[in-house]
């Protein structure tokens, strides 16, 4: 089954996926920070040299932001309707110039909404690893996602 189909009831704890396959490059860098997050370690290697990183590296918010756009592509649930946020977002090694990014997302919870039975919530935990299996970024979201059978489970 595509990743992206499934409903809340076919999401499991403990479950993992593995994708992506992202090159990132120092125009794209260049470009997120220009708009975004221009500081001078995110805009040009002479920059980065300056700084204690030694060089280039992507805004953390840019390496989320590729996170996200793996996950959707790949993983994330077409049945999806939204979340209310996420936990432990971090970057614990930059990421720079000629870096090949991928994903892991492994369900760490799921359970019927009391409040809303026809959702299902889904706290996923997604890593981010460059080439050399370096984590350069992650987080934990907890998403809303919609149940094939709106009716609460028995004893629910």
């Amino acid at each position: 089954m595509d990743p992206r189909e499934r409903w809340f009831e076919d999401h499991h704890e403990g479950e993992v996926h593995e994708f992506g396959d992202r090159l990132v490059t120092a125009e794209e860098i260049i470009a997120f920070a220009r708009e975004f997050d221009p500081q001078p370690f995110h805009l040009s290697e002479e920059g980065g040299r300056a700084s204690p990183f030694g060089g280039l590296i992507a805004s953390g918010w840019h390496t989320a932001s590729i996170a996200m756009r793996l996950w959707c592509d790949h993983a994330l649930s077409r049945h999806g309707v939204g979340s209310p946020g996420l936990d432990e977002l971090k970057w614990p090694a930059p990421v720079r110039p000629g870096d090949r990014l991928r994903a892991r997302a492994t369900v760490v919870e799921t359970r019927r909404s009391r409040s809303r039975p026809e959702l299902g919530i889904v706290r996923t935990r997604l890593d981010l690893f460059n080439q050399r299996n370096e984590q350069v970024c992650s987080w934990t979201a907890v998403g809303f996602v919609r149940c094939r059978d709106a009716a609460p489970p028995p004893n629910g």
